[in-house]
C-alpha cells in the first residue's frame, strides 16, 4: 500500500480570508484534519463548506497521538495539521509528529502561509534583515536568563507574550537593555483592532500602565548597537583617518 502525506497548513491569525486558495483545497482532500482545537478550527471549516473529518492533536495529547497519526499515514491516509492560528509548529503542536514522519520515510510538505510574527517584524520600523524569534520565553525559570540573551543580540529580537505579562515583559527588557532602547508592540495582528505601538521601551512601558494591553502580542526589540558596525556611521573620509590611525598603532607596537 503506498504511503500517505503530512500537510502542515498554516491558518489565518486574523483575519478568515487570510488563508489561501491552496490551503483550503488540502483541507477538502485530504482523509483527516488534525487540529489543536477543534472548536476554534470548525468556525473556519464551516465558513468554507469544509467537512473534512478532525480530530485533536495538541500539547497535552500530542505524544500519545504522534505514533498513531504516523501508522495512519503509512497505511496510507492523508492528513493536515492546522493550529489556531500562524503556522504548525511555530510557537504551536507541529515539531513532534513532524519528526516522527520523517523518521519514518513519511514525506511532509509544509504550505506557505500565516504567521504573526512576520508582519509584526516588517512593519515595526525595526531592522529585518536579520532577526532571532525567541517565541515565548519561560514564565519562571530560565526567563532572566532569556531576558539577558535578547538585551545582548545584535540582531533584532521577536517575541511572544501573553497581554497580562506584557508590561513585566516590557519593564524587565529595560532594565537589562536600557530604557532608550527601541522597540514595537504588535496586536491584533490582522484583525479589526490590529495595532503597532512604536517606541523606546521606556515610552511603551509608560503607555502600557496606562493603557491596559488586550489579544495576541508580539514584542519586537532592536538588537544591541542596532547590529551595526561601529564604522557604518563613519564617513568615507573618516573611516580612512580611523583606519590610518589604527594601522600606525600597529607599526609601533611591532
Amino acid at each position: 500500500m503506498e504511503c500517505g502525506k503530512l500537510y502542515l497548513v498554516p491558518t489565518p491569525v486574523g483575519n478568515l480570508e487570510d488563508i489561501t486558495f491552496r490551503a483550503l483545497q488540502v483541507l477538502k482532500d485530504v482523509d483527516v484534519i488534525y487540529a489543536e482545537d477543534t472548536r476554534t478550527s470548525s468556525v473556519l471549516l464551516k465558513k468554507y463548506g469544509i467537512s473534512t473529518h478532525m480530530e485533536s492533536y495538541h500539547k497535552f495529547n500530542e505524544h500519545k497521538r504522534t505514533s498513531s497519526i504516523c501508522s495512519r499515514i503509512l497505511e496510507g491516509q492523508t492528513a493536515a495539521l492546522i493550529t489556531d492560528a500562524g503556522s504548525p509548529g511555530i510557537s504551536d503542536p507541529g515539531f513532534l509528529v513532524t519528526r516522527a514522519c520523517i523518521e519514518s520515510g513519511i514525506e511532509v510538505e509544509a504550505l506557505p502561509g500565516a504567521t504573526a510574527f512576520v508582519p509584526a517584524l516588517t512593519v515595526s520600523g525595526l531592522p529585518s534583515d536579520r532577526f532571532l524569534f525567541e517565541g515565548f520565553l519561560p514564565q519562571k525559570k530560565g526567563r532572566q536568563t532569556r531576558i539577558r540573551q535578547v538585551a545582548q543580540n545584535t540582531a533584532t529580537s521577536i517575541i511572544y507574550e501573553s497581554p497580562y505579562r506584557l508590561l513585566k515583559l516590557l519593564e524587565q527588557l529595560m532594565k537589562v537593555a536600557g530604557p532608550q532602547r527601541k522597540a514595537a508592540v504588535c496586536r491584533e495582528i490582522s484583525k479589526v483592532h490590529n495595532e503597532c505601538r512604536r517606541g523606546t521601551l521606556e515610552q511603551l512601558v509608560s503607555w502600557f500602565t496606562e493603557n491596559e494591553p488586550k489579544g495576541e502580542i508580539v514584542v519586537i526589540v532592536e538588537g544591541k548597537d542596532n547590529g551595526k558596525d561601529e564604522d557604518e556611521d563613519l564617513g568615507k573620509d573618516e573611516f580612512c583617518e580611523k583606519r590610518e590611525g589604527r594601522l600606525t598603532k600597529e607599526r609601533k607596537t611591532r
